[in-house]
């Protein structure tokens, strides 16, 4: 398995990234191809030592690093790419990596 991690940073009005994210970007994420699941945090993003940077964090699962760069690269993957400029102001990092069980 693997997970692509996507950092939302603290947007300018968080009311209007969650309306836009929930309504719009989610929907285009979810047509991915290769995409097994998704979920997203809920409520604050926390650290060991309190607040942090972040203010939504999406984990994304697929069956291996070579399918998140495979469905990243279909027209799904990079509408839903092209779709972070139009709500993730604060800055948005991503971190794809595959996964070992232990």
């Amino acid at each position: 398995m693997a997970k692509l991690i996507v950092l939302y940073k603290h947007p300018k009005d968080p009311a209007a990234f969650d309306a836009y994210y929930l309504r719009t970007h989610a929907p285009l994420a979810k047509k991915i191809p290769g995409l097994s699941h998704y979920d997203i945090s809920d409520g604050t993003v926390a650290g060991p030592a309190g607040a942090t940077d972040y203010h939504l964090v999406a984990t994304l699962s697929f069956g291996s690093l070579a399918d998140i760069e495979a469905g990243l690269a279909t027209p799904e993957g990079q509408a839903a790419a092209a779709d972070l400029g139009n709500f993730a102001d604060g800055g948005v990092e991503l971190l794809m990596f595959d996964t070992a069980t232990l």
